[in-house]
């Protein structure tokens, strides 16, 4: 390059420097003149750091006072992934894996740089990744420090439930929130991905109320991410969440958690997948839920962090249903649909009386054991004449399907639906099943689906068959004839099909009578039971439930209140209603089905009850021995104030499984027996129970027991194809003198 060119450069590039150097100057100038304060501040910003302060969860009480979930300081540890990004992840991973893996073994290094990687989304808010952590690992993780960069140890409320799992399925569970409820828009102003959310239960119903505001510390960090001592640049208080007191008493939901763990021991002995339970007691003038258990029980405890592996198996057992493994997750209450048994025949006894197709105390059928129109249902045992009394008494069969023959299923389908079976009752719990009401079209639609699935399958696997012989055919005519019998086979089928349409998708006779005694198609939660049999102590009047009375703020001023609310007034005479509690008293009392539990009970307390047995309906079962017992009941029966139903999966027998357990609530309610006082002073609490050898069912080809349901399989009819005449009922059905309020009935001589 020549001296001249070499000079040129030289030039042009002092040029260049010279004047990037002044337009620097200018710049430095005038952000030091006119940019110095907003550039001083957004420096300072960058050292402050925005601390939630959490607020504590309202806390709940039982209606008696009692404290059944509050709130307790707990060490939390925090990731920061701005702190963690600055140095080297793997390494502080895996510096913070050793120091916490012999107390939580799922703190892997992969897992701590999993939730890093999650964090990096949301750069200024710190992720939670221990709560409760004890004060030895906090001491531990602060000598530390130094190796341990970007995490933080702060202290925190956290919800804890002092009576464990008492009403445990009631008060539900919090845990963290989910991203699929952060993209909820009401959610988000009130909610981080640190925050604990209710799931289930009151915890979930009244979350807004129970929440709280959380509130916020502005702090200036050292370079370290350390507060700087004194250096706090405002705060905001948090605002605690309002207190929420239950309808529940605590005393009658201990006696009934014991009780039903106590029977689901002892019919165990002879029925070993009896290990489901579920029960309500509900008053019977307002819809107030006094207890509510459903066993196996739900501790809230065991979901405050993550729910560990040992623990995971009792409440979500994978694979297919299997009844020695249920899962205690579900609240079986509400959110259970079983069929009644014979707990729904006092609804085909008053849609009989209203179309007035029998005489409840004059006039009589026999049974020999079996209904006598096809299917040949069988029943519960060889009980002669019996009237409408003495066929509740003792479970007939034969009598309620016959009086369901004549009322025919639309009158039936009417009074249940007027006691609310088979629709929501709308208490004010989460995730409600609403069971099911046996109709035409239901059963039409259910069916239809099952034939379609079924025909769609049956041509699918005629066409693989024929798929692969025609691919193995040796000529034209072997094709051919293959192809005939192909869509002769597929003829068939759709053949089969119209046939099975047309008699599984209409109504037909069985379908009546297996809904009469709470089989078929019937299937309802045990609060729906509860309601049914509370509106008909009371005279007719439908309560909605609620377990939740009132919500009061901190500051002492109720915020919300449950006022008794009056779904409906059955359409239903009281003349019915009132035949139908006198037939359920006569279960009772005599030789009634459930007259073994009530007999301890004063003359003043009387209690009008329906024992049942009914079908699982699942594949495999025996019908005759895998039953589950079934018991609804009220008290007392003058002036009736409180009405119960149960259920214990295979428990055989309402009146040796659920029976038992409401007796031991009927008697803690009317101080018949306290059983709590029992259970202190003995080491042993005491039996409520009949002895488990009672539920054993009887060997050979015997009927199942006096409250169950058989199978609507054919049997040998009796000789004759109507009913004997009627004969004089045994004494034993009489029923008692009619009183007030219920209005005169026929006149019976005692």
């Amino acid at each position: 390059m020549k001296p001249a060119e070499i000079k040129g450069k030289l030039r042009f590039y002092t040029i260049l420097v010279i004047f990037l150097m002044g337009f620097l100057s200018v710049r430095l100038a005038f952000v030091q003149l006119f940019r110095n304060e907003a550039y001083q501040t957004r420096a300072k910003d960058n050292s402050i750091r925005l601390v939630t302060i959490k607020a504590s969860r309202g806390e709940i009480y039982s209606r008696d006072n009692e404290l059944l979930a509050t709130n307790k300081l707990v060490y939390t540890v925090s990731l920061n992934y701005l702190e963690i990004s600055k140095a080297d992840t793997d390494t502080v991973a895996a510096n913070l894996s050793a120091n916490l893996i012999d107390l939580y073994p799922e703190m892997t290094p992969e897992f701590i740089k999993a939730k890093v990687d999650e964090q990096k989304f949301r750069l200024f808010e710190p992720i939670i990744l221990l709560r409760d952590i004890p004060w030895d690992l906090v001491v531990k993780l602060e000598e530390n420090r130094m190796e341990l960069p970007g995490v933080t140890i702060n202290v925190e409320p956290l919800r804890t439930y002092p009576k464990g799992s008492l009403a445990g399925h009631v008060l539900g569970y919090i845990h963290s929130i989910s991203e699929e409820e952060m993209a909820k828009e009401e959610i988000k102003s009130r909610y981080s991905l640190n925050s604990l959310i209710g799931k289930s239960g009151v915890e979930k119903q009244y979350e807004s109320y129970l929440k709280g505001v959380d509130g916020a510390r502005r702090i200036e960090v050292d370079a370290n991410g350390r507060p700087v001592p004194n250096r706090e640049v405002d705060t905001k208080d948090p605002e605690a969440g309002a207190n929420v007191y239950l309808t529940i008493d605590s005393r009658l939901q201990q006696v009934m958690e014991q009780s039903m763990e106590d029977t689901l021991k002892k019919v165990q002995a002879a029925h070993p997948k009896a290990r489901v339970g579920a029960a309500v007691l509900i008053n019977v003038k307002t819809g107030e839920v006094l207890a509510m258990y459903s066993s196996p029980a739900l501790n809230p405890d065991d979901f405050k962090g993550k729910l560990s592996n040992a623990k995971a198996p009792y409440y979500l057992p994978q694979g297919d249903y299997n009844p020695m493994e249920p899962g205690a997750l579900k609240n079986r209450a509400i959110q259970g649909s079983y069929p009644p048994g014979s707990t729904f025949k006092p609804i085909t006894g008053m849609a009989a009386l209203e179309k007035n197709v029998m005489n409840p105390l004059n006039e009589f059928v026999n049974c020999a054991g079996a209904y006598w129109v096809e299917p040949f249902i069988r029943c519960t045992g060889f009980h002669g004449n019996v009237n409408y009394y003495s066929a509740m008494a003792h479970s007939c069969n034969t009598y309620f399907q016959e009086i369901g023959r004549r009322t025919g299923k639309d009158e039936i389908i009417r009074v249940a639906a007027e006691f609310g079976l088979g629709v929501k009752t709308g208490i004010d719990l989460p995730d409600e099943t609403k069971g099911q009401l046996p109709t035409p079209e239901g059963k039409k639609q259910i069916n239809e689906i099952i034939l379609n699935q079924q025909r769609d399958a049956d041509k699918k696997n005629i066409n693989s068959k024929y798929e692969a012989l025609l691919a193995q055919a040796q000529s034209e005519q072997e094709k051919q004839e293959l192809l005939k019998k192909k869509q002769k086979e597929l003829d068939q089928v759709e053949n089969r099909f119209k046939i099975k349409y047309e008699f599984d998708t209409n109504w037909q006779a069985y379908d009546t009578f297996n809904m009469s005694i709470g089989q078929g198609g019937n299937n309802y939660p045990v609060i729906q039971l509860a309601q049914y049999v509370s509106a008909l102590a009371n005279g007719g009047s439908l309560w909605k439930p609620y377990v939740v009375s009132k919500v009061v703020s901190p500051q002492g001023k109720t915020v919300f209140e449950n006022q008794p609310s009056l779904v409906r007034s059955v359409a239903v005479s009281a003349r019915s209603m009132a035949e139908t509690k006198r037939a359920m008293l006569e279960v009772t009392r005599g030789d009634g089905t459930g007259a073994a539990l009530f007999t301890n009970f004063p003359a003043n307390i009387q209690v009008a009850a329906k024992t049942g047995s009914a079908e699982s309906g699942r594949a495999g079962d025996d019908p005759l021995k895998d039953t589950h017992g079934v018991f609804i009941a009220f008290a007392p029966f003058d002036d009736p104030e409180i009405a119960f139903a149960g259920i214990v999966e295979y428990g055989y027998s309402g009146a040796t499984s659920a029976g038992p357990v409401c007796k031991a609530v009927f008697e803690q309610y009317f101080s018949v027996v306290d059983h709590l006082a029992a259970a202190t002073n003995s080491a042993t609490p005491p039996a409520t129970t009949p002895p488990a050898t009672t539920t054993t069912p009887p060997a050979g080809n015997t009927a199942p027991p006096a409250d169950s349901n058989p199978p609507a399989a054919e049997t040998t009819p009796p000789s004759t194809t109507t009913p004997p005449a009627a004969t004089t009922p045994p004494a034993t059905t009489t029923p008692p003198a009619a009183t007030e309020p219920d209005p005169p009935l026929t006149e019976v001589t005692p």
